[in-house]
This record gives C-alpha cells, structure tokens and sequence, in this order.
C-alpha cells in the first residue's frame, strides 16, 4: 500500500484482552501509570484472527520495551466503554486514544463512506484490495483528518453471505422471511430487493433472535458467522459475497499529532502490516468454509443462475443507494467506477483468481 508521509500503517483488528506484563489486566490496568496510558478501545470478538494481530503487535511492544522507556497500555476491548457510537465519542473528547470502528459507523463522520456498503461494489477481494490501496485509503485517510480522525489502517472484515435456518439458494427463498439487518443502509436495501421482512437488530441481539423465531433469515462475515454462535441457530450459509465489510483503526488526531516521533514511529511499527492482516483474516475465512461441515454448517456455493439472481437484486439496491450520494460520494463513486474499469482491462476477478489458485497449487503462500 502507498502510505503518505506521516501516517504509519497499522493493521488492526477487534482486539485482544492481554494480561501481559506491559499491558494492563482485565482492560482496566495500566502499570500504574495511568496519566500516560494509551486507551485503547473496541468491540472485540474473541478467538478471531483479529486477535492474533494484535497479540502480535503486544509482543513487538514487549520486546521493543527491553530497549526503550515501556509503553503503557489499557485495553477496553470487549465494549467497557459501551457503543460504537461512544467510542467515537470518546476519540473525539481525548478520552480514547486508539479506536477499532466499521466503516458504518465512519460514515455517520464522512456521509460518503456509505459507498462501502453498496451491495456487490467489488466481484473479488483483488479487484477490492486494488480499489481501498490506490483510492480509498488516502482519500478518507484526508476526510478523516477534517474530522480530527487519524485513519492509521483498515481492518478487513470480509465479504458478507446470507445466512437462514433453511436452505437460502436463492432470492426466492429468502423473500418474505424475517431477515435481520444492521444499521447499514447497504444492508437494509439488499433485504428490501430481496422482499424480504427487514428486521434491524443489533448484533448482540441476533442468536437469541433466531431462537424465538423473531428472525429467520439475515447477513454477515464467514467468521463472524461461524464463530459467534449464529451458525447453530441458522446453519444455512450461502455464499452470496454481496457486500465487503470494512472496519478501521483510527486515533484521535490532537493525542497522534502530540506525540514524540520516536513515540508514534514505535506505535505504528509494532503492528502488522495490512499484507499480512489481510492474509489472516482471509486464511481464517477459508478455514471456517473448511471445517463447515464437522460443525453442522451447510455451504451452499450459488450456480450461474442463482448468482445471477443475487446480483440483480444487489443491483437494484446499489442503484437506490447511489441515489442518495452527495456531491462528493458520487465523484468518489466515479473514481471506483474508473479504477474498476481499469482492473477489468488488465483482466479482472477471473484472472486475480486465476494467479491464487496457481499459488495455491504451488504451495505457496
């Protein structure tokens, strides 16, 4: 990725709570030094890939402190400090330092990046990967600097499927069924284009949901899927790669700018780079389609047909969504459109996928 001067990449995810001897225990310790704590805020959900990235960069912080004054952590990882909406509260009030928020929530911050939530705005994670690196990440990376937001990196959630407690193989099936959705604009036009019955849920509130019966049907990422408990109460997945979910870490941009160089540089060091966080989380996603069956999970791979079906109700909820762009998110969305086009030219999903299953046979990475 093309970083600008002055903003580090950092790779970051839902994360970890860490009783390590430079971080605090249980999120609410911080080596006495409590003045001097970075607080460090999120959503996180256990035993998720996002974990182990920022394991990774806990222990680079370790390492680093054999050499340099230590740097004091506290991790309110596990929603201590309540919604995403607080947590954007408190980056904004000096109360939080570092912060893991989705792209749903930044766009209540920057109206455009609503246009991550358009259904089937990228085919492959190439053809997404190409638009975030070259487009997306410098231009919000300076929208979010208006708004006093440092974006330090994205964090990949993943392409998002259609889950139910049936078979789910086509539009058809998932029309009038109780179909839970998120705030996510994206999302709800998707449910409506598919006729079926919107129920907007919070996430906490969609397995004991399914148990009721109160939903039926809904949408998320293979691993949150997998490993939240929605699969044994739906274990109906169809691979339906609708929307790409996107989350970002950000800092509060008066604390990052007060930083000593040396300070910042080893914040931004310590974590993985988006390379190798995009490989995790990926390799985590292939791993739970994997082990579906052991686990009761029924993967349903749509046929030509059916994907075709799909798509054409994800194109009427892209255009309505479109629709609603300002100024400004329609010359970004002109922007993707181009970049798309030239992906195409140089040959496309067909050909990304190509190159990775021709790696894969070779064994490599």
């Amino acid at each position: 990725m093309r970083v600008p001067a002055g903003y580090p990449r950092i790779a970051g995810a839902a994360i970890l709570a860490l009783c390590l001897g430079l971080l605090g225990c249980g999120g609410s310790q911080d080596n006495g030094n409590s003045a001097a704590a970075i607080v460090v805020a999120g959503t996180a959900t256990p035993r998720t890939a996002g974990e182990t990235l920022w394991l990774q960069f806990a222990s680079q912080l370790e390492t680093q402190a054999n050499e340099h004054e230590p740097i004091a952590l506290r991790l309110l990882i596990h929603g201590q400090l309540g919604s995403e909406e607080q947590l954007l509260s408190g980056l904004r009030r000096g109360r939080v330092q570092i912060a893991n928020l989705s792209a749903l929530m930044l766009s209540t911050v920057v109206p455009e990046m609503v246009l991550l939530q358009a259904p089937y705005l990228f085919g492959c994670e190439a053809e997404a990967d190409l638009v975030f690196d070259d487009l997306l990440t410098p231009y919000f990376r300076e929208r979010l600097r208006e708004e006093n937001l440092v974006l330090l990196e994205w964090l990949e959630i993943g392409f998002h499927h259609v889950y139910g407690r049936f078979p789910v193989h086509t539009p058809a099936a998932v029309a009038g069924t109780r179909y839970r959705v998120s705030s996510s604009i994206g999302s709800q036009l998707f449910a409506r284009a598919l006729g079926a019955d919107v129920i907007p849920l919070g996430f906490a509130d969609i397995v004991p949901s399914l148990q009721t019966g109160l939903i039926e049907t809904g949408e998320n990422s293979t691993s949150l899927f997998v490993r939240t408990g929605i699969a044994g109460e739906a274990p109906h997945f169809t691979l339906t790669a609708h929307a790409f979910g996107a989350s970002a870490v950000l800092a509060s941009r008066a604390w990052w700018d007060g930083l000593p160089d040396r300070q910042r540089e080893r914040l931004a060091t310590a974590f993985p780079g988006i390379e190798e966080s995009r490989r995790a989380i990926r390799a985590e996603a292939r791993s739970d389609l994997a082990e579906s069956e052991p686990r009761g999970i029924v993967v349903h791979h749509p046929d030509a047909v059916e994907r075709a079906a799909w798509e054409a109700a994800g194109a009427q909820a892209y255009a309505q969504l479109i629709a609603r762009l300002d100024d400004r998110g329609r010359s970004l969305h002109e922007q993707i459109v181009a970049l798309k086009a030239d992906f195409a030219t140089a040959g496309g999903c067909a050909s990304a996928t190509a190159s990775v299953t021709a790696h894969a046979r070779m064994g490599d990475p």
